[in-house]
């Protein structure tokens, strides 16, 4: 497609033409299921991650203080 023709294909077009678009519906997210279990086992996962890091940042700052 050429310029001119992509300007007269547009021209064709009025803005009441895009408000009547309608939503494709598979564009829509589709809501996350998780179990309980899986979202309290990453829970509990990211807070012994969290305690171990602390743990051993306190650790290496003791080591390097002596």
């Amino acid at each position: 497609m050429s310029a001119p023709d992509y300007a007269a294909e547009v021209d064709n077009y009025a803005d009441d033409d895009l408000d009547e678009a309608d939503i494709v519906e598979w564009y829509e997210a589709r809501p996350i299921n998780v179990s309980t279990a899986v979202a309290t086992g990453s829970i509990v996962a990211a807070f012994a991650l969290g305690v171990l890091t602390a743990v051993g940042a306190l650790t290496l700052i003791g080591y390097l203080d002596d």
